[in-house]
């Protein structure tokens, strides 16, 4: 679906998979800095959106994803995974709770699948599946700024608000200036926050990506994939772990998702995700080998890249609790 926001003045249209929304409105730092500063809101109308109701919702979800949500007070959001047998990440979920039903966002395209799955492992249970995606909308705001009668998911890094598509249009009159999906991605970046099938690949596992702190619950009962969680955490060596990298300030082309990372020569992993930060210059995420040491000089598609680490070689992140965990 396209976004009406598409017809303002200066609207980019983005490349997939968040076409239908504008990668930028003419000025993309400019952007990023009015969202820095509090002010405005990102459309996010490409992405899909899940609402799960009945009596059993939150048992019934809490058995098959990586969170404890026996307890999502109404309100609070959580993150939540959903893994292969093996423990690869499949699904990628944001959720909140207004009491009736749990609402969820999820990648661009994704949401059929989920739905797929979700009716597969309904049985007998008092729960309703449904993908409302053609009637609702995400959008974000990076400062808390409730919106009466709104459906909104607060956590660390900004707000979203579940608003039904409709709206979309009359939005910028209630919330200001819009920004494009490049400013967003910058700010993403910029806060080492993954993506679903950016950070991601077939294998990728959640201790990798640094989703081990925010969406998985390591004292909860079975769920698929549970075995490999707790193997690799016990162990703390995942195969491979996210980093952020500052990249050489004169490059006029970043590297795309899927470059090539190297170090001394040899293939070390691949850029997952780049933009241009408004403060920072070029910046990146990569997912390279572990046992990369954390102070090496790397090259992402030839570009030299200087890495901050986000999941120490040893697996183990330092827990930092925001306001969307849930205990």
């Amino acid at each position: 679906m396209t976004s009406p926001l598409l017809s303002l003045p200066g609207a980019v249209a983005a490349d997939p998979p968040d076409q239908g929304v504008a990668a930028h409105y003419g000025d993309p730092l400019r952007e990023q800095r009015q969202l820095a500063a509090g002010h405005g809101f990102v459309d996010l109308s490409s992405r899909g959106v899940v609402r799960v109701s009945g009596g059993d919702r939150l048992t019934w979800l809490h058995s098959l994803t990586t969170q404890h949500l026996t307890q999502l007070a109404v309100g609070q959001a959580a993150e939540a995974l959903v893994l292969s047998p093996h423990g690869h990440i499949e699904h990628a979920l944001y959720l909140v709770d207004d009491g009736a039903a749990t609402w969820m966002h999820v990648e661009p395209g994704t949401a059929g699948d989920l739905v797929a799955f979700l009716d597969s492992m309904r049985f007998l249970l008092r729960v309703e599946v449904a993908d409302v995606t053609a009637d609702w909308a995400i959008v974000w705001e990076p400062a808390v700024n409730v919106v009466p009668c709104r459906l909104t998911r607060l956590d660390e890094f900004g707000q979203e608000v579940f608003l039904p598509r409709a709206e979309l249009d009359s939005y910028p009159h209630q919330a200001g200036p819009v920004a494009g999906i490049w400013a967003y991605e910058a700010l993403r970046i910029a806060a080492h926050r993954p993506r679903l099938r950016f950070e991601t690949d077939h294998r990728t596992i959640p201790h990798e990506v640094g989703w081990l702190t925010r969406a998985v619950h390591l004292n909860k009962g079975c769920y698929r994939g549970q075995e490999t969680v707790a193997r690799v955490h016990n162990l703390g060596r995942p195969p491979r772990r996210l980093v952020f990298l500052h990249l050489d300030g004169s490059v006029e082309t970043l590297p795309p998702h899927g470059a090539p990372v190297e170090h001394d020569g040899r293939h070390i992993g691949f850029v997952t995700s780049s933009a241009r930060h408004y403060e920072l210059g070029p910046i990146a995420l990569a997912l390279i080998k572990r046992a990369t040491p954390e102070d090496a000089l790397l090259l992402a598609e030839g570009v030299a890249a200087s890495q901050h680490g986000i999941v120490p070689r040893d697996g183990e992140p330092k827990r930092q609790r925001g306001r969307g965990d849930v205990a």
